[in-house]
């Protein structure tokens, strides 16, 4: 059974009495830097001076400093920065100034587990990664109800490094909801995985090839919108709230016997085939490899698959139908 830690588990006063930098003031960041001050947690935030986001932290009420400065002033260095660009700001800024005994965390495992950031055996390694975007991260502890996080460890230079990291995870306020143990290889692995093949990935190409089919067969796109891509929040609601056997027991008993029927035939061996392809990809960096080459290129790739993607007929006439919905906040990318 995975070991999960709760508030009884952790304790406080070890992040309260540490000096916390977070480097980056993103989606993630942000949410890390104002959990912790309002955890009475000593924090600043670390930008590079051209920083659009250095005057959101300053609003924020966060002190910011460069990323340099901010490593030599702080115990625990949290990064909240994209996977990619963050190698270079550890070289250029972090790892110059690293004092032993510091504490270095990570988000997310990537850059740890695919050695493009190799941190000396003097200082702590640790994760801690929220379940779930900044924005929600930041509504759940201004709610009080918290957000589940990961936490591993991948070196202990200071002997306590899991009990600094539990205590950041409570600082966040995941500890209320539960911090899961794990380790930098499965959370980097299985990350990727599900946002590959179940949350991103194929859920975006299910939703197309769905609406797709309708309107081939002479289907109304604003029809097929409905039924393909505007439903999935009720079931995906259901799912958050019971699981499988929940949202089965909720929909109707043809919609039940349906998913029985047909979900087979669509998700199959070969679907699962390619899903063991994609997982050896992952577990071998073929994708890792690939996609930082890929940001090194300039990423006209991504562009073209972005542009692409906002062209479809799908996100038009879902951009239509949203602006009708008086019900809904329309979101645009970029915002």
């Amino acid at each position: 059974m995975a070991k999960i830690f709760y508030e009884k588990d952790v304790n406080p006063e070890i992040i309260k009495d540490l000096k916390v930098g977070i480097i980056g003031y993103g989606s993630q960041g942000h949410a890390h830097a104002l959990n912790l001050k309002d955890s009475g947690v000593d924090v600043k935030v670390g930008l590079q001076p051209t920083s659009k986001s250095r005057q959101k932290a300053h609003e924020g009420g966060l002190e910011v400093l460069d990323p340099a400065e901010l490593t030599k002033w702080a115990d625990v260095l949290m990064f909240c920065t994209p996977d990619v660009p963050m190698p270079d700001i550890y070289a250029e800024s972090v790892e110059p100034n690293l004092k032993a005994g510091q504490t270095l965390l990570f988000a997310h495992g990537f850059n740890i587990h695919f050695k493009t950031i190799a941190p000396p055996e003097t200082v702590n390694v640790a994760m801690v990664a929220p379940k779930g975007p900044g924005h929600r991260l930041r509504a759940e502890y201004v709610a009080g109800a918290g957000m589940p996080a990961l936490v591993a460890v991948h070196h202990d230079a200071t002997g306590n490094a899991k009990d600094i990291a539990l205590s950041y995870g409570w600082g966040i306020g995941s500890a209320l909801a539960g911090i899961l143990e794990t380790t930098f290889k499965e959370e980097t692995e299985t990350d990727l995985f599900g946002e590959q093949v179940v949350l991103c990935g194929g859920l975006s190409a299910l939703i197309e090839n769905g609406f797709n089919t309708l309107v081939e067969a002479g289907y109304q796109p604003e029809a097929a919108y409905f039924e393909c891509l505007h439903e999935t929040k009720l079931i995906v609601d259901l799912l958050y709230e019971g699981g499988l056997s929940y949202m089965r027991y909720s929909i109707s008993d043809t919609a039940e016997w349906g998913d029985y029927v047909s979900g087979p035939r669509i998700i199959d061996e070969s679907t699962k085939a390619a899903m063991k392809q994609v997982l050896k990809e992952i577990q071998d960096g073929t994708f890792a490899r690939e996609w930082i080459a890929e940001n090194k290129s300039g990423r006209k790739r991504l562009l073209e698959y972005r542009e692409k993607g906002r062209q479809s007929q799908l996100e038009e006439v879902g951009k239509q139908l949203r602006s009708m919905m008086p019900f809904l906040k329309p979101k645009v990318a970029g915002d």
